[in-house]
């Protein structure tokens, strides 16, 4: 069974957009996304592959720290690249999950 989730930086309480820095808006976009992992009963040791937009090319270190924090020493695989965004966020996160039926 695979799953594909796609997620930018969203504001769950406030239901706003909200622009603040790469940290705290990578931070929560990867929660968003484990959240959503989660409600398929999936979780991050799932996730084969990520794509990252972000805005600023000068956040690509910041980000990376942000991503170690969540996926560790052995991260999935992942392409990056720089986009404006169609709202005022810094990244946009997708990921694909895969797990072993059989387990």
């Amino acid at each position: 069974m695979a799953g594909f989730m796609c997620q930018a930086r969203w504001q769950w309480r406030k239901r706003a957009w909200s622009a603040g820095n790469i940290t705290v808006e990578a931070r929560q976009a990867i929660r968003n996304l484990i959240s959503v992992l989660n409600e398929a009963a999936y979780g991050p040791e799932h996730v084969v592959r990520c794509g990252v937009w972000l805005d600023d090319p000068r956040d690509f270190g910041a980000f990376n720290a942000v991503f170690r924090e969540f996926f560790g020493e052995h991260p999935p695989a992942r392409s990056c690249v720089v986009s404006s965004m169609a709202i005022d966020c810094k990244v946009e996160i997708e990921c694909v999950a895969y797990k072993d039926p059989a387990v």
